[in-house]
């Protein structure tokens, strides 16, 4: 089996060398072993297990635990339990299908919703704690909503809120969308392509951030983030199997 120092490591996959430290410390690589002069030495198994983890860590994606699926993986793989690791990923992956289920019933459930579809009409206002009784959310979660643009909402005269019918379908389209892990950005961002034009793409306004926004996060393009997850879930599982198959009867540790 070859081996590498640490240097060798760091450059074959463009990091410091300070991090293939971190993953040790971290558990998502072994601990390799040392020479007399303290030197760390590598070996093929490393380089396997470090690219495994560069696959599962590319995307941060945390909702419903998955972030920490990704790292039991990983920990799995480094202590040479790759069957437990396969099992993990296969489950890994049946998981961010849901998510993506998920993401995308949520845009029909918009779209359903901004169409009007099978939706009854009425003059009624509400009060900010009747609007949230109704849908079923915290009173703060109504005002988070509002102190971020998603809804401008009308007063009485004595400064007191009143939500419409209008109002309402907005909250459900919200609502839903949060339930599924969009962003309040990206969730403001399709509201306001909307705006603009009412028949602009809901799926592709709601994915893709604006060319100025300083910090993108991975819930501010859901649908691509999923979908690089679950690519990278396959990649990982094949890569697990083929490591069985090289270092199982050459245990690692």
């Amino acid at each position: 089996m070859n081996t590498y120092r640490t240097a060798e490591i760091a450059h074959r996959f463009g990091i410091h060398p300070n991090t293939v430290r971190l993953y040790e410390e971290l558990g998502l690589i072994p601990r390799p072993e040392r020479k007399a002069n303290g030197y760390r030495v590598f070996t093929d198994f490393h380089v396997e297990q470090l690219k495994l983890a560069r696959t599962a860590l590319e995307v941060e994606v945390l909702q419903n635990g998955l972030r920490k699926q990704a790292i039991a993986i990983i920990k799995a793989s480094s202590a040479g339990n790759f069957d437990k690791a396969i099992h993990l990923t296969e489950r890994y992956g049946q998981q961010i299908k849901t998510e993506q289920t998920n993401a995308e019933e949520a845009i029909a459930i918009a779209e359903k919703l901004l169409s009007g579809e099978n939706q009854e009409r009425s003059n009624a206002r509400l009060t900010r704690r009747e609007t949230a009784d109704l849908l079923q959310i915290s009173i703060d979660a109504l005002r988070n909503w509002e102190m971020n643009g998603l809804l401008t909402v009308k007063r009485k005269q004595n400064g007191y809120r009143v939500y419409s019918d209008q109002d309402i379908r907005r909250l459900k389209m919200i609502r839903a969308l949060r339930c599924a892990n969009y962003s309040l950005a990206a969730i403001l961002r399709m509201l306001n392509a909307l705006s603009r034009d009412p028949k602009a793409d809901l799926r592709a306004t709601i994915d893709t951030p604006e060319e100025n926004d300083d910090v993108i996060s991975v819930c501010d393009k859901l649908l691509t983030s999923l979908q690089v997850a679950d690519t990278n879930a396959r990649i990982i599982l094949t890569q697990l199997e083929a490591m069985k198959k090289q270092f199982a009867t050459n245990p690692p540790l």
